[in-house]
């Protein structure tokens, strides 16, 4: 095979189990009395909010089934996802994403300044999106980010669009049971994502890959937004840090079920009684393997902060507030140039515990 290009190298402590361990017990909650149009029984939503809360409490991760996306919807998007990819490496670049619109086609993106073994086609919700122009606090100006058009398949863009408008409905939803597990008011969370948003898709595809003991397909991280809603094919590859006892665990995947977890930006919310945990994505030697995460991310100008509800005298804010926009810019600027510090985490904004006599 060749020279491995170091670039992909894991360090040996965060490199793959060839073996790894399944996971039992990641939740699969059922969500049709919400998504069922006959009038539903308010003792099933309640059972509903209380295995939410339960999910994102234990694992920060839940698989959900019955979720009122079109199945059809679903298959025709994962088709025209495999026919981006199957063109020619020359074709892909033309939707290349640039130096001031980060959004479109890129195949040496980093994560914990390794690159991942994978090629991705990005796609704003919103057309165009504005965005900060740069991470400094005390620059006011903002940029706008705008789609890329590919021409084959030509449906790709009405169908993405498409996609994109009911993966957003399921999100609301799942938002909403989301806030009545912390207690709040259903839509609590509607405020920050109803006139703007930075919530985009993404395509990924991980080729075949000589050496899975070496590289993944996304190293280990967190996601930085509110909500991820991931449709993953059958070959499977994502893995989850079990709460519990911190291993690493597969996630099987489940016919035409999203798997949801919780951003870091829900952690700030809740005051750290929900959890974003880390996870990563195994590669293949033999099988390629596709997966359609949808980023819910706030309006640029979102000041993250725990909840005025969630926080009282025995259980104090744990955050510094920080503007969501600002975070996502020097996020997204370091997952493609390699840096000598660590990317921006939400811990950098947490407030030293203090010390009662």
């Amino acid at each position: 095979m060749g020279e491995v290009d170091p670039a992909f190298i894991q360090d040996p402590e965060h490199r793959p189990k060839l073996s790894p361990i399944q996971a039992e017990g990641i939740p699969i909650i059922d969500l049709s009395p919400i998504t069922n149009q006959t009038v539903s029984d308010p003792s099933s939503i309640e059972g509903l909010v209380k295995e939410t809360g339960n999910a994102c409490k234990e694992w920060g991760f839940f698989q959900v089934i019955n979720h009122g996306v079109s199945l059809t919807l679903r298959q025709r998007i994962e088709k025209a996802s495999r026919m981006f990819f199957a063109q020619s490496l020359e074709e892909k670049k033309k939707v290349s994403r640039d130096e001031t619109s980060l959004i479109g086609y890129y195949d040496t993106e980093l994560t914990k300044n390794v690159r991942d073994w994978k090629e991705v086609f990005d796609f704003l919700a919103k057309d165009p999106t504005f965005i900060p122009l740069s991470s400094d606090e005390h620059d006011v100006r903002l940029t706008q980010w705008t789609n890329a058009s590919p021409e084959y398949p030509s449906n790709f863009r009405d169908v993405i669009k498409e996609y994109i408008e009911e993966v957003e409905k399921l999100s609301f939803k799942l938002m909403e049971l989301i806030a009545l597990s912390l207690g709040l008011a259903a839509k609590r969370f509607e405020e920050f994502f109803i006139k703007e948003q930075t919530s985009f898709l993404r395509f990924n595809h991980y080729p075949p890959c000589p050496y899975p003991h070496l590289a993944l397909g996304v190293g280990r991280h967190k996601d930085g937004g509110a909500l991820t809603i991931l449709a993953q094919d059958e070959v499977g590859g994502l893995e989850v840090k079990r709460k519990s006892d911190q291993e690493w665990v597969r996630v099987k995947p489940t016919p035409d079920a999203y798997i949801i977890n919780v951003g870091d930006i829900i952690q700030v919310w809740s005051n750290d009684l929900y959890e974003s945990v880390e996870h990563r994505v195994m590669v293949n030697s033999e099988k390629e393997r596709f997966s359609i995460p949808f980023f819910f991310n706030p309006a640029h100008d979102t000041e993250v902060k725990p909840l005025e509800e969630m926080i009282n005298e025995q259980n104090p804010s744990k955050y510094r507030a920080f503007k969501w926009g600002k975070f996502l810019v020097h996020r997204k600027g370091s997952n493609f140039k390699k840096q000598n510090v660590e990317n921006i985490q939400i811990y950098h904004y947490k407030i030293a515990e203090r010390k009662t006599d």
